[in-house]
This record gives C-alpha cells, structure tokens and sequence, in this order.
C-alpha cells in the first residue's frame, strides 16, 4: 500500500458541534474536534461521556442529530458503514466481528467487494499483514487463532480497503506486552505514511506513550485538549473525570490466614468446539490475599471461572474446596451459602438483566439465606429493605444513576459494574472471584472498585481476580498466576514477577517446569 495524497495543512476529519440526543438526554452535546493528517489522536473520557457516541457517528452507525461532519474539508453525510469505509474511515471495534469456522481470508472477504476472487484476497492480506508486522496465514481457520491474531485480521481487514483514517477502540485489551508493542509500531507506520489513527483507551500510559493528541470528553461535551507527552497518566485521569483520581493504596503483607479456596489436579474437556479445556490446574488462596490470574483472552479464563462459580459443576467434589468443604459437584447456590461470591466478565445478562431494575438485580442475587432479610413474615419480598440495600450499595460504590431505582441497562457499563461488584461486597463474602473487574471502566471506576477488592482482602476475604489488565493486577494483587491454553502456572509473589515475564508466560513461553508447577500450600 502507498503512501496517501493528503494535504500538507488542514484537518483530514473535523466535526463542528456534532450532537446526539436520545430523546431528552444528549450523549453528545456540540462537540468540536479534528483530526489531523498523519496524527495518533486519543479520544478520552469517563463510561458515558459520550466517544462510543461520537465514533458512530463518524462510522456511520448513528445518525447525528444536529452538527457538520467535514472530510478534508467539505460536509459529509455518513449513513452507513459501508459509506464511512468508501470515504477512507476504518474501525476495528473492541469486540471482533469474526467466524469462527471461517478462514482468516474469508473473513475478510465479507467486507470487501464480492467480485474479488478469495485466492487475491488471500495473497494480498498475506503480503500486507507482512508489510505492517502483523504476519496471517490467510488460509488458517479463525477457530485456531489466539485473540492478538484474530484483532491482527481486524486491522488487516481494516487497511486493505487503504483508509485515511482508522478508528481503534480499545485495541491493547486483549493483547500481551510484546504484542501491544508490535501493534504500536504499525501504528508508527501508519502515521509515517500520513495516515491518520483515532485512539480509544483506558490504558492512559499507553496515550501518553503513542499519542500526537488528545481530546477529552465530559458528560457528552468537549472539555479540553492536551499534548499526552507533556501529562502524566494522573493528570489525563483528572481531566477526564474532574478531580483527582485516588491511588489504590495496599496493606502490608500481614501473617497468612487458612486457606479459603482450594483447587487441585482440575481438569475440564472443552464444553465446545471453540472452548479451552482446562489442564490440572491447582491453586490455593488464604485470607488476606489476592490472587491475580493474569493472561490473554481465551486461554481459559472463562472456562475457570465457571468451574470456580459451580455455573458448570465438576467430576470430582474434591477438585475444588471451599472453606473446607469440597464443592466441586455442587451448584452455585451451595457454593454461595459457603459464604462465597462471584462477579463474571459479561455485565448484561450474565451478571445482570437488563431490563430489570436494580433492586431485583439484587434479590435474583442474593442466595437463599441472604434473602431471609428481604421478606416478611408471609414470605412476602420487603420492597423496602430491597430498595434501602440497593441505594446502600450504590453509595458506598458512587454508582450514578438516573433515579431512585432503574433499570440495569439504563447505567453506562462502568456504573451497571460498580453496582454489581458492590452487590456481592455487600455479602461480606469469605471469598470471591471476580472475572474481569474493571472491563472497559474508566479510570475513577476502577480506583474505586480495585480499592474495593484491597480492602475485602484486608478484612480476612480471600479474593481471585481474573484479568487481562497487568496495570491491574499489579495494582491489587498480594500473589500472580498466568493462565495459558488452559494451565495455571504457580504463584509468583507479586513484587517478584515483571511485566516482561508475564507477557512471555501469557504468550505460551513456559520454562518448562518451573512455571507449571502445581502451586504449594502456601
């Protein structure tokens, strides 16, 4: 692909009071931004300030309400993806749009003119993935790819319709260290050729490291512009939410209580053609402590949260022991009444029902025994005690919400998380595993739920945090584990592990034993 023909001044994109309302409440109020040639340009802001908005907006996938979109320089109308695309927008969207059952090739032919052979699509893809250091085998099955080599097709995809600008959301979320640094030297190469990338992310050191400039947005409105270079991940932080974002503060590693959670020898077959089936995996988690189970996406994370929860109860009793109870053929319910919790990675539908409010949310939660507290004499549920819990919780988690008690799926995805963490904190439980805490929060949502798991911790809980943030986990883990194509490696003490050697025990680089091996009893 060669260099593009853009003009040596002026915006390549620019947006004049661009606005979206939803009925009565504007997610984008006026906002003015541009884009220059050849720029790395953040958009960043808070859950619900408005850049999901935006970028539909600019790809085609909402229509504005009122405002002027330009593209280099004349009004534009985008009314659909394939409009966007035809103009030279790309965007690769943080959740992939891929088959699974499809090869690399055919996938990307699904977006591209219909009249090209796939044999051409399947040569150029190939040469272009090389060009950009992203290699693909054009021919492999997306089923058998690791989540950094499908997000390589969706980039790939991306540039062989040759765009002038790509919109990126989020796109160091699902990778390791070294693939995130592979990813930011095409985007060098990007820029080198005078195209220009809008970058969204939560990840602020990485803003303050690739980024040209940045636009912030607050409750749908423009509040300032910076060079990253010049800031400091805190100082982004507060302007994207107003104040001073508060730093997680950790206890002192005190004396090591019992062991509250116990796996041993687990192993689980694939529920699906597409799973990772689990491999003897063994760990042990006492009170006061933080496990962090770091890793890529699809390398079992799910699968052992499931078996952790009881959503998928195991062979064997003994394979996974709560408070000393084995548990491993029980259902979450059993697991519950132990005085255990659980917080799994899909917000909607998963974790919560949407179209259900708040305090229902709450009872569906609660186990048998918890419930106790809600109902009356006549087994009667106490709507007031439910709606006194839930506001309790909302407080204590700073959950923002449009009245007293909504719906779930009307909370921007940071808050509808607050609440839900809040919920079974609200349990005080003995232990809890977490799948993904702050998945796509923003900065003061996270500080404020990372400072949550802290303190259970150092009230006597035991506590396994299962995520794809290493800021993350070094942020709040007291012990690290990484999970690769399904096996645990054993505890590392958090303060001996570096970011390098985590990334090579995400990619698959075990050191044979030593990083396999069934952790102690600590």
């Amino acid at each position: 692909m060669s260099p593009l023909n853009v003009p040596d001044s002026g915006a390549l994109l620019s947006v004049q009071k661009l606005t979206k309302f939803f009925g009565s409440f504007a997610a984008c109020n006026e906002i003015d931004l541009d884009i220059a040639p050849g720029e790395i340009h953040a958009l960043l802001g808070e859950n619900g300030a408005g850049k999901s908005t935006l970028v539909k907006m600019l790809f085609g996938v909402l229509e504005p309400t009122g405002g002027d979109i330009l593209w280099q320089g004349r009004p534009v109308a985008i009314a659909s993806p394939g409009e966007a695309r035809k103009l030279g927008i790309g965007m690769v969207f943080q959740h992939f749009s891929l088959f699974e059952a499809l090869t690399v090739a055919e996938n990307i032919a699904l977006s591209l003119d219909d009249t090209i052979p796939i044999g051409k699509i399947a040569e150029e893809a190939r040469a272009l993935s090389i060009a950009y250091g992203l290699p693909l085998d054009p021919h492999a099955h997306v089923a058998d790819l690791s989540v950094g080599e499908r997000q390589r097709i969706e980039i790939v995809r991306a540039l062989l319709q040759n765009p002038k600008l790509i919109i990126l959301d989020e796109p160091t979320s699902v990778l390791t260290p070294q693939e995130a640094d592979r990813l930011f030297e095409t985007l060098f190469k990007l820029r080198a050729e005078g195209r220009s990338v809008l970058y969204i992310s939560h990840r602020l050191e990485e803003v303050q490291r690739i980024c040209d400039r940045a636009t912030v947005l607050r409750h749908g409105r423009v509040t300032g512009a910076c060079d990253p270079k010049r800031e400091t991940p805190a100082s982004l932080a507060r302007m994207m939410v107003g104040s001073e974002v508060a730093t997680v503060t950790h206890p002192e590693r005190s004396d090591k209580g019992e062991v509250q959670l116990a796996v041993a020898n687990l192993s689980v077959a694939a529920r699906t053609p597409f799973a990772m089936p689990l491999r003897d995996v063994s760990l042990a988690v006492r009170s006061g402590e933080i496990l962090a189970i770091a890793g890529v996406a699809g390398n079992g994370q799910s699968e052992l949260f499931d078996a952790l929860s009881g959503e998928y109860p195991v062979a064997s009793a003994e394979a996974i022991v709560i408070r000393k109870k084995p548990v491993g053929t029980e259902g979450i319910t059993a697991r519950r009444l132990l005085g255990a919790g659980f917080v799994p990675e899909e917000r909607h539908g998963h974790a919560a029902v949407s179209a259900m409010k708040l305090s229902d949310n709450l009872v569906l939660a609660r186990s048998q025994s918890d419930r106790k507290a809600f109902l009356g004499a006549l087994g009667i549920i106490r709507q007031g005690a439910v709606k006194s819990a839930a506001r309790r919780i909302s407080e204590a988690m700073d959950v923002r919400k449009s009245g007293d008690d909504p719906a779930a799926g009307s909370l921007s995805g940071g808050n509808l998380q607050k609440f839900i963490v809040g919920r079974e904190l609200d349990r005080q439980p003995a232990v809890l595993v977490v799948n993904q805490p702050t998945w796509g929060v923003d900065a003061g949502a996270a500080s404020r739920i990372r400072q949550a798991l802290v303190d259970l911790a150092k009230a006597g809980s035991a506590v396994v945090v299962i995520s794809q943030d290493l800021d993350e986990i070094f942020e709040v883990a007291t012990d690290i584990a990484v999970i690769s194509e399904g096996r645990l490696s054993r505890p590392y003490p958090a303060g001996e592990l570096t970011r390098e050697r985590i990334g090579l025990l995400m990619g698959g680089l075990h050191d044979g034993k030593h990083a396999l091996e069934a952790p102690d009893a600590h």
